[in-house]
């Protein structure tokens, strides 16, 4: 049937018009449809303005964390009524701990996390204080991952030590944060006399209350000790040639210890500046050599013979082997509190490279990492 009237041709073309108009609405919706789809799930990981700066990937492990289950308190331990973050800063009563917050070991800091909690009788009576360099702020992070968890941030200033570092056997132990814990007492509030410093690659499968009890005596840090080791290794000929230098320790037995499990009187530390004999030994450091693996030396001269002595179970320590070699490592014999990582070969890469040493997956147990779907 034809229609060959003007009135005909005319709403037939109309009707084409409002046909076209139609389909081009409706494949506008379809698109935005599609990019809202699409999108969705990336609007709702979406960081801070803060942390969006460096991020330039959805696979940003930032966002690729499981949330920790909630930990209560058993019915023996003691109970607190729901105060201010500033008020439990400052409760003696709680257990105090300190680590460090790095996006590169965010991973193992979130699992040694969780061991504390999951091993903790107590664990809403824990405190934890975070160090961090990030120019993000990392606190919305660790609220969503563990969101019943106490802690404050502490920004530590790079520039403070960037030039007292020296190079060293690995350029690792030359980041600015591996010096954080020489200045836990000016970062921290004055209120905070005591805390367990711990480093981000170590599991805990014992109650850290059991290591917070630990007396220090007359002594300022506790650590567990290995006398066994041979500590004139730890430093260059140099240092042993000058009696400038080794005469330090004059009337010490000064044994090996490693500053990533140790408890410290913060109070005493103040009294007694250390942070500025630390300081002191870094400066000789970078005119002399007297030394090659970054932070740990400074302590060794300093606390080396003057520590208090903790049980070697809070540190099993060297279970990151040579990662050149991929060699693996076993625990020393006894008893066992912590496990660390200390070494090349950390147990998240490892474990994502297929090469995992076996007491990689007792780590493995504490992980709350989720790979990118």
């Amino acid at each position: 049937m034809k229609f060959n009237s003007k009135k005909g041709s005319q709403e037939d073309h109309n009707t084409e018009d409002k046909m076209t108009c139609f389909t081009e609405i409706s494949s506008l919706m379809i698109t935005i449809s599609i990019v809202i789809i699409l999108t969705y799930p990336f609007l709702q990981s979406c960081p801070p303005t803060e942390a969006t700066k460096s991020s330039n990937s959805n696979h940003d492990p930032l966002f690729n964390y499981r949330q920790s289950p909630h930990f209560k308190n058993s019915a023996k331990c003691e109970i607190f009524p729901t105060i201010s973050i500033r008020s439990k800063i400052c409760n003696p009563s709680l257990v105090h701990i300190s680590m460090t917050l790095d996006t590169k070991f965010l991973r193992g800091s979130v699992a040694a996390i969780h061991s504390i909690l999951q091993h903790s009788h107590c664990p809403e009576n824990l405190f934890f204080h975070f160090i961090s360099s990030e120019s993000i702020n990392l606190e919305p992070y660790m609220g969503k991952i563990f969101p019943s968890l106490a802690f404050k941030i502490y920004y530590f200033n790079p520039g403070i030590v960037q030039n007292k570092i020296s190079s060293t056997i690995r350029e690792a132990l030359e980041h600015p944060l591996n010096y954080a814990r020489n200045y836990l007492a000016e970062l921290l509030e004055p209120c905070v006399e005591r805390v367990i410093y711990l480093d981000s690659d170590i599991i805990l499968v014992d109650d850290i209350s059991n290591l917070w009890k630990t007396s220090l005596g007359s002594r300022t840090v506790g650590s567990p000790e290995y006398c066994n080791a041979n500590f004139t290794n730890y430093f260059t000929p140099k240092f042993w040639s000058h009696k400038k230098f080794f005469r330090v320790f004059r009337g010490r037995r000064p044994c090996y210890f490693n500053t990533g499990v140790m408890v410290i009187d913060l109070s005493k530390w103040r009294k007694y500046r250390y942070t500025r004999k630390l300081e002191r030994w870094m400066k000789i450091q970078r005119v002399h050599r007297i030394y090659e693996l970054g932070s740990l030396p400074p302590f060794l001269l300093v606390f080396g013979g003057k520590i208090s002595s903790i049980h070697q179970k809070w540190n099993q320590h060297g279970l990151g082997g040579d990662n050149l070699s991929g060699s693996c490592r076993n625990i020393h014999g006894g008893p066992v509190s912590l496990l660390h990582w200390s070494g090349g070969g950390k147990p998240w890469l490892r474990l994502d490279s297929g090469n995992s040493c076996p007491l990689d997956e007792i780590w493995a147990r504490y992980d709350l990492h989720a790979p990118p779907m």
